[in-house]
Formats: C-alpha cells, sequence, structure tokens
C-alpha cells in the first residue's frame, strides 16, 4: 500500500464504501467538493478533506446542502471536476440545482448514501427510496444517470464511472449508495493510476470568436471552457441558443430540450450497465440492485439448490433503464421478483418494460435493514409454482 506522487492511493486497503467512493473520486480526478456533514455520507467528505491537500484540490463545508449544490457548479465552470456528498433531506434541497445543472449542461457527481424516510426518517439505518427522486426530483424534462454501487469495491470502481460518464455527456451523474454499502468495510484494490481509464472534459479547440458554448457536436455534447480562458461566455438557468443567451420561445424549447434528453436516450444502450447471472433461459427473473442485490443471490443462489431455474440481474447502472434487455427477457420468463428497500419503485419501471407479458412481483421494504434472504426466496419458489 503507498500513495503515487500526486497523492492517490494504491494498492490493497481494508476500508469501507465512503471511503472507497472518496478514493475512487480522488483517482477520477476530482478536484473539488462542496458539501454539508449528513449522516451516513459524511465519512466520504471527512475523507476527501484530509487527503485534498495531497492532490492539490479544494474541500470546502458550506452552510447547507443549497451552498454545496449550486458551489460545485460554480467550480465546473472553473475548470474542475466536481462532486458533493449528501443523505435525505440534504438531497432534497438540492434539487433546484440539479435542474440548473442539467440545463446549464456542467458536469457534476452527487453521491446519495441512501438512508430511511421520508423527512429526517433513519439517520443511521438504510433504504433505497430516493431512485425515483433522483430521476424525477427537480422539474422540467430531463435525463440523468445514475450508478448504484453494493460492495466497498464497486465505490471505488464505479465512481470512476460517474465521473467519466457526467464528463463524457455533461450532465449530473447520481452516485445511489445506501448506508449498508457506505459502512461496509471490504477489501478494496485500487490500481495505479496508469491503469485506470480517464475521460478528460471535451475542451474546445474553437478561438474566443468561433466558439458557442452550447453548440453541440455529433454526439449531441457541446465542448467546454473555463471561466478566465478569454472566452465570453452567457451561462443561464432560461431557455437559451447556442451562444447561451436566453431565447424565450417554443422553438428554442423544443430544440433545447430535445437534445438534453436525446443526448441520453440516443446513447442509452451504450450507457446500461447490468450483471447477469443464468438469465437465459430462466423461467424467474430476479431484478435488484445496490445492497439487495447481495440478499437476493443467496435466495438464487438457495432457489436455484431446490431446482428452479431462476436468473439474477442486477442493475449496476439504474437510469437509463435497461428497458431492452428486460424486454427480451420477458419473451421467455414467466416471472420477475423485484425487492428493493422501498415500497415499490423500480418494480414500476419492471413492469412497463415486460409489458404484461409476465408476471411481476414487487419485494418492497420500508428499510431501515435489509431483506431476510428467506423473504426473496419465499417469493421465488411461489412465483415456480
Amino acid at each position: 500500500m503507498h500513495a503515487d506522487p500526486k497523492g492517490v492511493l494504491t494498492g490493497i486497503h481494508f476500508i469501507d464504501g465512503d471511503h472507497a467512493a472518496c478514493e475512487g473520486a480522488l483517482a477520477a480526478g476530482c478536484r473539488f467538493v462542496a458539501g454539508y456533514p449528513i449522516t451516513p455520507s459524511t465519512e466520504v467528505v471527512e475523507r476527501f478533506a484530509s487527503r485534498i491537500p495531497l492532490v492539490g484540490g479544494v474541500f470546502i463545508q458550506m452552510e447547507d446542502e443549497i451552498a454545496s449544490s449550486i458551489a460545485i457548479l460554480g467550480g465546473a465552470w472553473a475548470g474542475k471536476k466536481v462532486m458533493t456528498v449528501t443523505s435525505g433531506p440534504g438531497l432534497s434541497l438540492m434539487m433546484e440545482h440539479i435542474g440548473l445543472a442539467v440545463i446549464t449542461e456542467t458536469p457534476c457527481v452527487i453521491v446519495d448514501v441512501q438512508r430511511g424516510g421520508p423527512s429526517t426518517g433513519l439517520p443511521t439505518l438504510p433504504a433505497q427510496a430516493d431512485m425515483m427522486q433522483v430521476k424525477w426530483g427537480s422539474h422540467g424534462d430531463y435525463e440523468i444517470i445514475a450508478l448504484s454501487p453494493n460492495s466497498p469495491q464497486e465505490c471505488f470502481d464505479l465512481m470512476i464511472k460517474a465521473f467519466n460518464l457526467a464528463e463524457t455527456y455533461r450532465v449530473p451523474v447520481f452516485f445511489m449508495m445506501d448506508e449498508v454499502v457506505g459502512h461496509m468495510t471490504e477489501r478494496v484494490a485500487i490500481p495505479a493510476p496508469e491503469a485506470i481509464d480517464i475521460v478528460d472534459r471535451k475542451w474546445t479547440t474553437k478561438k474566443p470568436g468561433e466558439y458557442q458554448v452550447y453548440m453541440p457536436g455529433e454526439d449531441q455534447v457541446p465542448e467546454m471552457v473555463k471561466a478566465g480562458d478569454g472566452y465570453r461566455i452567457h451561462v443561464t438557468g432560461l431557455t437559451h441558443d447556442e451562444r447561451g443567451y436566453p431565447a424565450m420561445n417554443p422553438v428554442a424549447q423544443d430544440k433545447l430540450v430535445k437534445r438534453l434528453i436525446g443526448k441520453i436516450r440516443d446513447h442509452r444502450e451504450e450507457i446500461v450497465d447490468v450483471r447477469e447471472d443464468g438469465v437465459e433461459g430462466a423461467d424467474i427473473v430476479v431484478v435488484s440492485f445496490g445492497i439487495t442485490s447481495r440478499v437476493a443471490q443467496a435466495a438464487v443462489e438457495q432457489a436455484r439448490t431446490r431446482g428452479v431455474k431462476v436468473g439474477h440481474l442486477r442493475l449496476v447502472i439504474t437510469w437509463p433503464f435497461p428497458v431492452t434487455r428486460i424486454t427480451q427477457l420477458a419473451e421467455s420468463a414467466k416471472a420477475f421478483v423485484v425487492p428493493e428497500l422501498n415500497m415499490g419503485q423500480m418494480v414500476l419501471e419492471v413492469e412497463r418494460a415486460v409489458a404484461g407479458r409476465a408476471a411481476v412481483i414487487s419485494i418492497g421494504h420500508a428499510g431501515g435493514t435489509v431483506h431476510e434472504p428467506i423473504t426473496i426466496l419465499n417469493r421465488i419458489m411461489e412465483a415456480a409454482q
């Protein structure tokens, strides 16, 4: 175990998911974080605050989550890779600035270590009930990307992927941990920096007089500049044209919103990430994500010992949702079982993709604990009858 000359750790560590997420952000090149303490996410920024001087970055504790979420947008336009970290009530406060990040196409990562709600709820206990909020919580039409790690190792690996996706598509990316994964300590292997694939920001090569801040490329994503480089740019939350100037008319609105949505939807199949275990030809498919996927895997393995043809589809990226793959599996599977630490959120997307071709069984849980494997096993066995 050692740190390279830039202060990035390598080697084998036994750390929890919160700390692993911090190390992943550092390895991805994150150099500015603004945040406000809130359980169970505080350990991410505590570690970041102690580690960031070694790599020449900045952490600032803001007065609240509202200030934190706007500070990182400023940091991104100053040229840095940026992140904020929160949970439940703090995420709710950030929603206005999520919409601002979407319309200004500001790349950023928002870590949500989920806990029981509504309101203050269960500050120290797990849930997965923020999944629809990150998809739809701000007003207007838009698309985001969300990842759901299920281990400290994935907290490191997928954090790098989260930053790469944010930079590739110039979009807010949500990192949807939960209290159990955040506080779980396991072995985490951190490779040397040269072994990690990093996506850098797509900086423009155009001269100041030629550059337009929201002129999209072939992938529908505009190139960026940073403040202080001599470019005259206008960044606004209003509907705007390619120059960034407010354009208060339906034509501009239609063009802008369709591109903001299209740059994600048109690349959906490139972005979607699932892990499959025995789903081909399975009669029953369990669909899960985050910590629930580890409990579900135990239930799947027990069901197989009882002769059930059951597969497991784990959502690594939850948004965009893998509609195409689930639709394909619905052609042969007779039932989908969906356990999640909420009262039924992602199951709605499974139902939409299955479109009546198979039964969809929700196993809701209000949070505070994880499912017992026997609960999921029993529903698999019922579906198999």
